[in-house]
């Protein structure tokens, strides 16, 4: 068996009453959801607000090298201040609106990742303030050396300063060691820097893009500066990209289901391991989702494809946000609704070297004594 035993968000609204809680029960909340940072989306193009929130005494930057986080020990992130990263993150960067910074483009300046992830409102006493809001702002950073060759210097520097400091950047495959508020935070960071990552050139044309609206949109430039360096115009090659009603591509999210499959008794919950599991691991059985195919169709399909069982009702249970790189996990419930229809057959998708059908009460000794974080050894 397989398992976690991470510190789960406690957000208010799980413990208020209303009809629907009580028809339905209380909303399950799992790691790395229900971040305490308020977004402020419709903020992420205002240039004012963020070149404020940037260098306030408040601010704090969850660093990232590799998408590896910066931590002061495994269990809590590091939250580096401004003058901590100035030498990367010049206080400027935020002067000329997007328009501008779009018109200006020269493919020979990188600027890092620099993300916009929020405003912590819980934390009023000497916040930032803007307008009608009020807390510490976060940013995540992305501090590795890459970029043009100052870029590169001037990350190494930060990166030096920091780790002389003692701080080391966590090497997990994944990270489940924090606080449920740190690792909402985290999640964020590390999906988003991802993304920025893997698309820093035009998917139609294949010239780099650019970041904007804080980190969370990428536009493909029509102009760059460097060309003329060249002898030759700024205007770029036509690309069907600049030509759609929205020049921008927007952060990925790749839908997938985890589902726990009950026997017509009820009794019985159907495990499988992967042919990439550590000895003696089972799971719940887990795919993605395809285009054009509901929740519930894809719970249904994968479970056939891999396992060969035929589910009948399927009930959506709680999601998760699963930053490697993408994933929202829906987790879901099912159950087979006649004898036949449990029989295992493998033969239809390889992912699995074997099901098995598990006596509840086998499960739920297994998840009070018997489990393992993912990537060791089963207990």
């Amino acid at each position: 068996m397989m398992s976690t035993h991470p510190q789960l968000p406690t957000p208010a609204h799980t413990q208020a009453e209303s009809m629907l809680s009580r028809q339905f029960g209380k909303e399950t909340v799992n790691y790395f959801s229900s971040s305490p940072l308020n977004r402020l989306s419709f903020l992420r193009g205002d240039h004012p607000f963020l070149s404020a929130a940037l260098k306030h005494p408040s601010t704090r930057f969850v660093i990232l090298k590799e998408l590896a986080p910066l931590t002061k020990s495994p269990a809590e992130l590091y939250h580096a201040k401004y003058e901590e990263v100035q030498k990367l993150v010049p206080a400027n960067i935020y002067d000329k609106s997007e328009e501008d910074v779009i018109k200006e483009h020269d493919s020979r300046k990188t600027s890092p990742h620099l993300i916009f992830l929020g405003l912590d409102e819980s934390r009023k006493q000497d916040g930032f303030a803007w307008k009608i809001y009020t807390g510490t702002p976060y940013f995540a950073l992305d501090a590795t050396a890459r970029g043009s060759e100052e870029q590169q210097s001037n990350a190494k520097e930060i990166l030096g300063a920091l780790e002389s400091k003692g701080l080391s950047f966590l090497q997990a495959r994944v990270a489940m060691s924090f606080s449920a508020d740190e690792a909402a935070i985290y999640a964020q960071a590390r999906a988003l820097t991802d993304w920025n990552t893997r698309n820093t050139f035009c998917g139609t044309c294949g010239n780099r893009t650019i970041s904007v609206n804080s980190g969370t949109k990428r536009a493909c430039p029509p102009t760059d500066l460097a060309r003329v360096a060249d002898g030759k115009s700024a205007e770029k090659p036509a690309c069907n990209t600049r030509t759609t009603i929205s020049n921008l591509s927007f952060p990925r999210t790749d839908p997938t289901i985890i589902v726990a499959v009950v026997s017509t008794d009820g009794k019985r919950i159907l495990l499988g391991r992967s042919k990439r599991f550590p000895p003696n691991w089972y799971s719940t059985l887990a795919g993605f989702i395809e285009p054009a195919e509901s929740v519930e169709d894809a719970v249904r399909r994968e479970v056939w494809e891999e396992a060969g069982v035929t589910l009948s009702r399927v009930v959506i249970h709680s999601s998760q946000p699963w930053p490697y790189p993408a994933n929202l996990m829906i987790g879901a419930i099912a159950q087979v609704s006649d004898p036949a229809h449990e029989t295992i057959n493998l033969e239809h998708d390889p992912e699995l070297e074997d099901a098995k059908w598990f006596e509840v009460s086998e499960v739920e000794e297994a998840l009070r004594v018997g489990t393992s974080p993912l990537g060791e050894n089963a207990v």
